[in-house]
């Protein structure tokens, strides 16, 4: 015959396996969102606008050939009258002091939009350099609004969409007004970022871009 107490400890050793099985069933939840966060984030990576009539498109650095290419695209769409090109910071005084004379990215772009079909007059390469899209964003702008332009369309990679958006927004606001397009024949695959260690440091540095430009930017682009 049970007595109270045999009663008391067996309500207590169901509760506790009751808690037990919501405790496992939130972690496995939790590991199932978890999941399908980390296969999903190299598309929310991914943010691209409506495009419509711009002043001008603009290449960012990086990812030979494929921004050029789909600048050149937009161009010949007829959404914008001209094409501008940053200039990534080089190894321009290093290989001077060699004797070497150093090409830059921005030639190459340069010459890639016109074998693209963008006349040479259209493209105009920024005349100081740049470090990152923190100095990227803010060239641009102050270009713009000392030319009196507003609307402009950036071409960048997929996985780099989101962070140029936020980046504008931290920096400019909404005037001069952005465009973000992707260079489409970009090799990120946003399917299958983990699988290849090239997508893996762009989901990396993507996300920890995302991170500094929503703390406040605390992380510079370079030494003040």
């Amino acid at each position: 015959m049970m007595t109270n107490t045999d009663n008391s400890s067996l309500c207590v050793a169901r509760r506790r396996r009751r808690v037990g099985i919501y405790f496992l069933a939130i972690l496995a939840l939790l590991a199932v969102m978890g999941a399908e966060v980390f296969r999903n984030v190299g598309h929310w990576l991914v943010r691209e606008d409506t495009l419509s009539k711009a002043d001008v498109i603009v290449v960012l650095s990086g990812e030979l050939p494929f921004r050029a290419e789909g600048a050149a695209s937009v161009f010949k769409s007829g959404y914008a009258p001209a094409v501008w090109v940053s200039r990534p910071e080089g190894p321009q005084q290093e290989l001077a002091a060699l004797g070497i004379h150093f090409v830059g990215e921005e030639e190459y772009n340069r010459e890639i939009l016109v074998q693209q079909g963008v006349p040479g007059a259209a493209v105009r390469i920024f005349p100081d350099t740049i470090v990152n899209t923190q100095d990227e964003v803010e060239e641009i702008s102050q270009d713009m609004r000392r030319e009196g332009k507003h609307t402009v369309i950036i071409v960048t990679s997929p996985q780099h969409t989101r962070r140029v958006k936020a980046l504008w927004r931290k920096l400019v606001g909404e005037d001069p007004r952005v465009i973000v397009r992707a260079a489409w024949g970009d090799r990120f695959d946003a399917d299958h970022w983990w699988r290849t260690t090239a997508d893996v440091l762009a989901v990396v540095r993507e996300s920890m871009g995302l991170l500094n430009v929503w703390a406040g930017l605390p992380v510079k682009p370079h030494l003040q």
